[in-house]
């Protein structure tokens, strides 16, 4: 396995990401912060992660706001 010591995200689970975010934001701030339909509709952590894995692009707004909102500030 590839060290990526510049990596803030480097073993962080998705799943972690997602169930911070919902714990901090709550589903109504997660959906007000990015708008996409997983945080907005019958939302959970399971169908969220389903999304994102598929999503690159949504995927990528999601790991930004962690970082913003826990590791940058």
């Amino acid at each position: 396995m590839e060290s990526q010591p510049n990596n803030p995200l480097h073993g962080v689970k998705l799943a972690t990401i997602v169930e911070k975010l919902h714990a901090y934001y709550g589903w109504d701030g997660l959906a007000d912060m990015i708008d996409i339909n997983c945080f907005k509709s019958n939302p959970s952590v399971k169908s969220s992660l389903k999304f994102l894995r598929r999503t690159p692009w949504a995927r990528d707004k999601v790991e930004r706001l962690f970082l913003k909102t826990f590791i940058n500030k």
